[in-house]
């Protein structure tokens, strides 16, 4: 009988398979983000394998930064994703050096030196791993490949902050509404990625030699692979790019259930155990309490908020002044047009879409086409993140910066205004 293994990635955004066969052939993988939904990817990539392998008895091994849990329950043996791409690189690219993998949550450094494997990784914050990629893409209305395709055509690099998403944020919303050409953004994120890995892990250790280059992100965004190795000043003989370089932790897993002697199983009995754990796998994590203990708290609590409102005023039917104000903030635009005794007009609220300009000049071409005869705008002012560029742009009578606008707007509706808390976009404001 073929003596086939099969390893199982699971990592924090995503789930690989690979099956080798007795020569240690790859004779299937698959990649997928599993969204949260763990067990039923892993089910699908599975089957998909028998649909095209047909059924096979195989050594299964699990890793992965999701896996340990996953294991205990289908009772396959678990590895540390370290162990399994150290594995994968000393017997498909045994001349590395040096090996940089990135993953959604993680990121590795690996010093192969004098038979010896020295193991970097960051800790809990994600900083310049997939996942933050996939934030900051965001933040440009895209997705990882369409930051790929911007970096393509960049003229300028921007510093970029990449230890924190948020820090990130704070350097990147700035440029967007300073009118930063994205593919210059886009660029910058994937410089500040590597700044971030190399500074955060290699921690001055030199990266030289022959640099092995794994892991999603770096397999599928090449002009981020471009920036480290423009980093590194790195010539091309010194660059290796192994095939299927996304699936090395996989394809590790597969190796370390050779050397092993797992169990064997077959995939229509791991698809069977999977299907049962469907609902959810309970562990022993610790859970608060629910925000309301039952609907009547909920309603209780809505109500309670509720009672205070915004006096309204309906547009169609009234003649006389209207006051705009406009606030830019870190990721969306609002706008309100109120009457002489401060009722609302007009609301308007939206993402930014990295382009706060166009959508302020959405805003006012909708207020100029909905603006009844007899009612005049004689007074407009900017505010936010914004404030300066908006009024510049749209000529507008004043700026202010946001706390004070956000003070004078909570005592104008409660006089006796005490304390105000201002969950932003990006920030968080408390004014006592």
């Amino acid at each position: 009988m073929k003596k086939h293994t099969l390893g199982i990635d699971i990592g924090s955004t995503t789930v690989k398979i690979a099956i080798l066969d007795e020569n240690d052939t790859l004779v299937f993988s698959d990649y997928e983000r599993h969204f949260a939904n763990i067990q039923e990817t892993l089910a699908d990539l599975l089957q998909k394998a028998e649909d095209q392998l047909g059924e096979l008895t195989l050594c299964p091994v699990i890793t992965g930064s999701g896996g340990l849990t996953l294991a205990n329950h289908l009772e396959v043996p678990f590895v540390q994703e370290v162990i399994a791409v150290s594995t994968s690189l000393q017997k498909l690219a045994p001349k590395t050096d040096v090996a940089i993998e990135l993953g959604g949550e993680d990121a590795k450094i690996i010093y192969f030196e004098n038979g010896n494997v020295e193991q970097r990784m960051n800790g809990i914050c994600a900083g310049g791993t997939g996942s933050f990629i996939d934030q900051m893409a965001s933040l440009l209305q895209t997705d990882a490949p369409g930051l790929n395709e911007y970096a393509k055509h960049y003229k300028a690099l921007y510093p970029i902050a990449a230890r924190c998403g948020v820090f990130a944020k704070t350097d990147i919303q700035p440029l967007i509404n300073e009118g930063a050409a994205r593919e210059d953004i886009a660029i910058s994120i994937f410089q500040a990625v590597v700044n971030q890995t190399i500074s955060g892990l290699a921690c001055g250790k030199p990266i030289r030699g022959k640099v092995a280059f794994l892991g999603g992100p770096l397999y599928f965004l090449d002009q981020l692979r471009a920036r480290f190795i423009d980093s590194l000043n790195l010539k091309d003989e010194d660059v290796i790019f192994p095939q299927n370089s996304q699936l090395f932790v996989a394809m590790g897993a597969c190796l370390l259930a050779r050397e092993d002697k797992v169990n064997k199983t077959t995939i229509d009995e791991l698809v069977y155990i999977l299907d049962s754990l469907k609902d959810g796998i309970s562990d022993e994590t610790d859970t608060l309490k629910p925000l309301f203990e039952t609907e009547e708290d909920r309603i209780e609590f809505r109500n309670r908020h509720y009672r205070t409102k915004v006096k309204k005023r309906d547009l169609n039917t009234y003649q006389g002044k209207a006051f705009l104000g406009v606030d830019v903030g870190s990721t969306t635009s609002k706008a309100v047009l109120v009457d002489e005794d401060g009722s609302v007009l007009y609301t308007f609220y939206s993402s930014n879409e990295g382009n706060p300009i166009e959508v302020v000049r959405k805003i006012l071409k909708e207020i100029y086409e909905i603006l009844p005869k007899g009612v005049e705008l004689v007074h407009a002012g900017s505010t936010g993140y914004g404030e300066a560029l908006i009024k510049s742009a749209f000529k507008m009578d004043v700026s202010e910066v946001e706390t004070i606008s956000h003070f004078t707007a909570a005592k104008y509706f409660k006089d006796d205004v005490s304390f105000i808390l201002d969950i932003g976009g990006q920030d968080m404001k408390c004014i006592k």
